[in-house]
């Protein structure tokens, strides 16, 4: 017995003949054309939703648009990542467009693969988050397709960027600490290993924002770096290096909440109590830090709003590749809650 024929797809003439409309009425209904009033309008997309049509996306690609936007996460394992997709989400609810992401995994390689296949799928635009590419192959990247870069301080004139204000959060942080009576503050930093790329990313940023409110708050002698990953084995491993300090911080600044969920349980580990023993702070302000169990205070960058602005950028940059790039830097604030306290005596 011959299997079943699969079901015929649904077509453009199809849609046509149900609306008692042209080809061509359907098509400027798809594109959303001059021309088309809004009752053909109103018959289309009736027609369209009573008989399931689907556009083909690589029939719109030989049109010049998918309506597909890539966005290149670099750990999917990040909790602040997904709020940013949120915000890109959020501002496109809508429009025609649909996000399609790819995995970026902290490297190079990874990202060049991703970015490229995104460029030959034909998506009409690209987000990259926290990209480690050289400036040069985001530019290559930007000058085949508009493409917004987040996380990313450096300005170019062929890609728009926005980021938070990791040096004014950082000092946010120390300045918190410090207000309660802490002096040996340390803090655990992502380890660079592109001196010429290190100044652009928001790691490095954050970093340098911790040594000048030390320095700022008088505490020269107390800067103590600890270099992982933002990971959370990196915060276990940067907590554990801290433990053997002979004169052991009384708080711990760590670079982002996914590196304090380490702290957490390297301290926890040593039988240490926080804030009773020391006290620990984040940067993003997850939905994990805000846990009642875990109550981690945090610096919010506004990861959805970060979110938005990139993808109206995008949509600006769609409408006109001409326009001059654009650097959005967003004001970040601390959220204190219960992984912060005055020092023990």
């Amino acid at each position: 017995m011959a299997p079943p024929k699969p079901p015929r797809r649904v077509t453009i003439v199809d849609v046509a003949r149900h609306a008692q409309v042209s080809t061509t009425a359907v098509s400027k209904v798809l594109r959303n054309a001059y021309g088309a009033s809004p009752e053909m309008r109103a018959k289309v997309r009736r027609a369209i939703d009573e008989l399931g049509y689907r556009p083909l996306a690589a029939a719109r690609g030989l049109r010049g648009q998918t309506y597909t936007i890539g966005v290149m996460l670099p750990d999917i394992r990040n909790p602040f990542f997904p709020e940013i997709l949120d915000g890109i989400t959020a501002h496109l609810e809508d429009t025609d467009y649909q996000v399609l992401l790819g995995p970026g995994c902290n490297g190079e390689k990874a990202e060049a693969r991703v970015t490229e296949a995104m460029i030959d799928r034909g998506m009409d635009g690209l987000v990259l988050v926290a990209p480690v590419s050289p400036r040069a192959h985001l530019e290559h990247v930007a000058s085949l397709v508009p493409t917004v870069v987040v996380g990313r301080h450096g300005h170019s004139s062929v890609y728009d960027t926005v980021a938070d204000d990791d040096v004014a959060g950082a000092a946010l942080v120390v300045g918190h600490l410090v207000g309660l009576g802490h002096r040996r503050i340390a803090h655990i930093e992502h380890r660079e290993t592109d001196p010429i790329r290190s100044v652009e990313m928001p790691n490095a940023q954050r970093a340098d924002g911790y040594r000048r409110a030390m320095r700022e708050h008088g505490l020269d002698e107390e800067i103590d770096v600890v270099s992982t990953t933002y990971s959370q084995p990196g915060g276990y491993e940067g907590a554990k290096e801290l433990l053997t300090r002979a004169r052991r911080p009384t708080a711990v600044f760590a670079g982002a909440d996914i590196v304090a969920m380490g702290v957490l349980e390297a301290f926890a580990e040593a039988g240490l109590t926080v804030p009773g023993d020391l006290s620990v702070v984040g940067y993003d302000n997850t939905t994990l830090a805000a846990l009642g169990p875990i109550s981690l205070t945090s610096v919010d960058q506004a990861g959805k709003e970060i979110g938005r602005n990139a993808a109206r950028l995008l949509m600006e940059r769609l409408a006109d590749r001409q326009k001059a790039s654009v650097q959005i830097r967003l004001s970040p604030t601390l959220v204190a809650r219960r992984s912060t306290g005055a020092p023990t005596a």
